[in-house]
């Protein structure tokens, strides 16, 4: 975690799963008990937005699984003294889940991208996993509101569609707001947020090179791919970091 439990209900940065394997080991055991689950992956922009939105806050706070998505992240939990955690991020969840998926014999639902990415998006996650099924693909309408009548429309659909476990490409807040709503009303279903990952499967979106991401340069990628739209994005993030470096710090050593 990068600050104590105790700042958590404040700052809403809470790290609890260290490496991939052990969250793929619970999400196992999950299918195969039937109990679902809603996993956020945390980044800076997501810690900017969590300190100023309370509703983005109260979600997360209830999701039942949060890595760490993004370099940044993984280096503020080591100076906090959480040397442990790993680098997860959500793009790179998507196969290996949809590979637990199809073992246990689980429906797939999409929510979220539009109807072209997640079209391509199913064709290509049922070439890869053989096994997988993918029994609904919903894109919901610009400004979809998550906490909406129409919210409400789309958790009864992905009930009704038998799937138990559920790709969300809103981008944040509105997937985390809608996961921990709809685990809520669905605590059969695994809700797993993946912000751009099936516009990356489809071919919607390219994702920055190995090499780029290698050397934790991957934002430099994505804000020159968009500058209009994520350059206020990211300077808003880099702004952030000495008050997190400080709370980190302080964390530490508050640390037994």
């Amino acid at each position: 975690m990068i600050w104590s439990k105790e700042e958590a209900g404040a700052a809403g940065v809470v790290v609890t799963v260290a490496d991939r394997a052990a969250l793929l080991a619970d999400l196992r055991a999950r299918f195969e008990t039937g109990v679902g689950f809603s996993v956020a992956t945390l980044n800076l922009d997501h810690v900017v937005k969590l300190k100023r939105d309370a509703q983005f806050r109260a979600a997360y706070l209830r999701q039942t699984h949060v890595t760490a998505d993004g370099n940044p992240i993984v280096w503020f939990c080591r100076l906090a003294g959480q040397g442990d955690v790993a680098l997860i991020p959500g793009s790179e969840l998507i196969d290996p889940v949809a590979d637990l998926a199809a073992e246990a014999d689980v429906d797939v639902a999409l929510f979220g991208a539009d109807d072209t990415s997640l079209a391509k998006a199913a064709d290509a996650l049922e070439a890869r996993h053989p096994g997988l099924r993918i029994v609904s693909c919903q894109s919901p309408p610009m400004g979809f509101d998550p906490d909406s009548p129409l919210a409400d429309e789309a958790i009864k659909a992905i009930g009704e569609s038998g799937a138990r476990l559920v790709f969300l490409a809103l981008g944040a807040p509105k997937q985390e707001r809608f996961a921990a709503r709809a685990q809520e009303r669905l605590p059969q279903v695994g809700f797993l947020s993946i912000g751009a990952g099936l516009d990356f499967i489809s071919g919607a979106q390219k994702r920055a090179p190995k090499w780029v991401r290698a050397i934790a340069s991957e934002w430099i990628w994505r804000m020159l791919s968009n500058p209009r739209r994520l350059a206020a994005r990211y300077g808003t993030c880099i702004l952030a970091l000495p008050g997190l470096t400080l709370r980190a710090l302080a964390a530490r050593r508050k640390a037994p």
